[in-house]
């Protein structure tokens, strides 16, 4: 039988915030699968602000999308026909899926998942690539210390959230800086951070000074722009800043705004150190079998926003800019 496949193509280049028409959503008939390939259905899509800057031409850590083709997108779905010895129907996979109904190709970058272990929507949460985004960038870039006080922007976030747990898990001060009071009420009162500031109501600076009377010893950052530069003020001596991700300059029009307190690292002796997930492929089995077991023990909890409809793809990938989103943004298929 063939399989419809609804699709969304990258149609150009946006400029500022995505929009529907940067886009063609098409319907064909899904390609069936040659010699090593495999037909997965897709049942959920990770939406990230990454997808943002996959969409823009210039040199980064992975080509951006091609025009006219499918949106990347990662994701989990079921095999439900295949030409691998690996992998056989019903068999549970995760990986880039691309924004569609089914994805037909290579075997060789899926891999299998138990969905009696996990609901299918975590594996692109704590036990997907967001979960090890957090785990190696908060241990192995920011290298906290028991007693340090840890800082994390976009707390209540899919990355975030998780950073501020193991932070606790490794007897730091953990403070969040969130928008909105509900967000704000669930760092502290769901995950145990020690402090929380919230950024639409509050001075962050301000916010800063009473949250982190010690100074800031690791900051873990993804938006960049002012509340970076507002943190760049508090850091202590031979500080970790860990740039994960900007979502605040990636639908700038103008010139992306760097930290005007860049001099603070010289007077610190601090490092501010870019990070990339895919560097640490190789150790992700490892951090899934330590995070497993955080969430099993409760020490680790993830928190899935399931929005429904492949269709409302473009403006549900809004959310995460608006800040709508509360926890890892998920797309049911």
């Amino acid at each position: 039988m063939t399989q419809t496949n609804r699709r969304f193509l990258l149609a150009k280049r946006p400029v500022g915030a995505v929009r529907r028409d940067d886009f063609s959503f098409e319907t064909v008939a899904a390609e069936q699968p040659g010699e090593g390939q495999v037909l997965v259905r897709n049942l959920y899509l990770s939406l990230d602000p990454a997808m943002r800057g996959w969409m823009n031409e210039g040199k980064s850590y992975i080509p951006p999308v091609a025009l006219g083709q499918v949106m990347r997108a990662l994701g989990v779905g079921e095999v439900v026909a295949s030409n691998h010895p690996g992998f056989k129907p019903g068999d549970h996979v995760s990986g880039a899926l691309g924004v569609q109904d089914y994805f037909t190709g290579d075997a060789q970058g899926l891999h299998k998942i138990d969905p009696s272990l996990a609901p299918l929507p975590r594996y692109l949460s704590a036990l997907g690539m967001t979960g090890m985004t957090a785990y190696f960038a908060l241990l192995e870039v920011g290298q906290p210390k028991a007693g340090d006080t840890v800082v994390i922007s976009g707390a209540a976030g899919a990355v975030g959230s998780i950073v501020g747990q193991i932070a606790k898990i490794k007897g730091c001060r953990v403070v969040g800086i969130a928008g909105g009071a509900e967000k704000c009420q669930y760092l502290k009162d769901e995950l145990g951070f020690d402090g929380v500031i919230d950024y639409k109501a509050e001075d962050v600076l301000a916010g800063l000074k009473r949250e982190c009377p010690q100074g800031v010893d690791v900051y873990f950052d993804n938006v960049g722009g002012d509340i970076l530069d507002a943190v760049l003020t508090r850091i202590n001596f031979k500080a970790r800043i860990v740039i994960c991700g900007a979502i605040s300059q990636y639908n700038n029009k103008e010139a992306v705004k760097g930290p005007a307190n860049y001099l603070s690292l010289l007077v610190n002796r601090a490092r501010m150190e870019g990070f990339v997930v895919m560097d640490h492929a190789k150790d992700y089995g490892k951090a899934a079998q330590e995070i497993a077991g955080w969430l099993a023990s409760g020490q680790v909890k993830s928190k899935e926003d399931v929005v429904d409809g492949l269709e409302t793809f473009p403006e549900t990938l809004l959310k995460l800019f608006s800040g709508e989103n509360f926890g890892k943004l998920v797309l049911k298929v």
